[in-house]
């Protein structure tokens, strides 16, 4: 997650649309489209997956046969990504710890076991 949110400020995502992340269903930063694959995103990453039919469905009103793909290659990696470092404990360097901490700590995030 602290990678993720320094990045998306990199990326040019505003400061207060990731702020409102965790309000994505009621937040007017965040487009039909949008909601729909944070939606895709959470329900794909779900243990067992929660990927129903109907929001497929609903993906395929956003976004194309490729798009969807790709998307849910970047959930599968993080995914693996999120497992693998939270095991080996990976250390989080500085600046996305201080990003995390300024953006995201508010809704839980913690450093934890990835502190130095």
């Amino acid at each position: 997650m602290a990678h993720n949110a320094g990045g998306s400020l990199q990326q040019g995502i505003p400061e207060d649309k990731l702020a409102q992340v965790w309000e994505y269903p009621t937040s007017p930063l965040f487009p039909e489209a949008e909601k729909v694959a944070i939606e895709f995103a959470i329900a794909a990453a779900s243990q067992p997956n929660d990927v129903t039919d109907e929001l497929f469905d609903r993906m395929k009103q956003h976004w194309d046969e490729g798009q969807i793909v790709e998307i849910t290659a970047l959930i599968s990696y993080f995914g693996f990504m999120n497992r693998w470092n939270d095991t080996m404990a990976t250390p989080l360097e500085d600046k996305p710890a201080a990003e995390a901490q300024a953006h995201i700590a508010s809704h839980g995030w913690e450093l934890g076991k990835h502190g130095r």
